[in-house]
């Protein structure tokens, strides 16, 4: 076989990109020209295209600066983190575990009534599924987690089966899953039920009693379902202290409201229970378009409020 000289084949290789490009060139200006409305519609798509990506670009900008400063607070309140780059999965997933297999023994019971979901429609549903999702991943970043329950799971319910779909490993959730109702599992006396409705305001936490939350979501527009539902069970209510401690935000929208999503009601729960301050509690978990601040005049926590673990 006779050999070729490699400047040969060098520029046999230009020779046909030269000619695959003339080819594209030649078809790109026949068959394939733009008239002049395709090409004012194809700039618009491109315009929104940018915009809708720009968009996209600053919300996970400031998710991941909100998860930091989450993250970063809850554990200089924890003193403890399972984050320390030392510490292997297993590890880390083994602390975690611990730490919830001991609340179950030990810890501080905080219940989420889920048996009102029959009036909810099957967005709200979905939005519930995910807010249960998240307090769960609240309570195992916690040093001291609560022993949650979830009361009223059917499962033939839509809740339940939307908790499959959507949250990985439900089923292994190191929490009380059952169909029975908070009053079959605990005495009526000791029961706290929360409502934004109460007139009481919740001053702490206490080891012998439950604390029991409202599964709703915020689209849902029946009012006091909570109040009504904690009446119907003959249990004592009581709101979170956001009156004493919180002033109203003047905002162009002039909205405000005190309805907030059962895992951010959890993660006041569990910053006040690991500090004993509800000024601390609410002002890292109350969101700030809900038109509230923290009051000036109250930055530190009455005495006689502090948990009682």
């Amino acid at each position: 076989m006779a050999h070729i000289p490699s400047d040969v084949w060098q520029l046999n290789g230009v020779s046909e990109e030269l000619e695959l490009l003339h080819i594209e060139v030649e078809v790109d200006a026949v068959g394939n020209r733009p008239g002049r409305e395709d090409a004012l519609y194809s700039k618009n798509v491109l315009r929104k295209q940018r915009h809708w990506e720009r968009q996209l670009a600053s919300k996970k900008s400031k998710r991941k600066e909100e998860k930091q400063r989450r993250k970063l607070h809850q554990e200089q309140e924890s003193g403890t983190s399972t984050d320390n780059p030392k510490l292997t999965k297993r590890v880390v997933k083994a602390i975690t575990k611990e730490r919830l297999t001991e609340a179950q023994a030990t810890g501080l019971k905080v219940c989420v009534d889920l048996s009102m979901t029959d009036c909810m429609s099957d967005k709200e549903v979905s939005r519930l599924a995910g807010q249960l999702r998240r307090l769960y991943g609240s309570n195992r970043k916690a040093a001291r987690p609560f022993h949650v329950f979830l009361t009223d799971l059917r499962e033939d319910s839509r809740l339940y089966r939307e908790c499959l779909r959507m949250n990985d490993g439900f089923l292994n959730y190191v929490m009380e899953i059952t169909a029975e109702s908070c009053l079959d599992l605990f005495p009526p006396e000791t029961i706290v039920y929360l409502s934004p409705d109460a007139e009481k305001a919740l001053e702490t936490v206490e080891a012998d009693k439950v604390y029991v939350l409202g599964g709703l979501v915020d689209e849902s527009i029946q009012k006091k379902l909570s109040y009504s539902k904690a009446s119907e069970l003959s249990v004592h209510m009581a709101r979170l202290p956001i009156d004493e401690y919180m002033v109203r935000k003047d905002n162009a929208k002039n909205f405000h409201s005190k309805i907030l999503a059962i895992n951010q009601v959890f993660d006041i729960l569990l910053t006040f229970r690991n500090t004993g301050s509800w000024t601390r509690a609410l002002e890292t978990w109350f969101p700030g378009g809900k038109g509230y601040v923290i009051a000036s005049d109250d930055s530190q926590t009455p005495p006689g409020t502090a948990a009682q673990t």
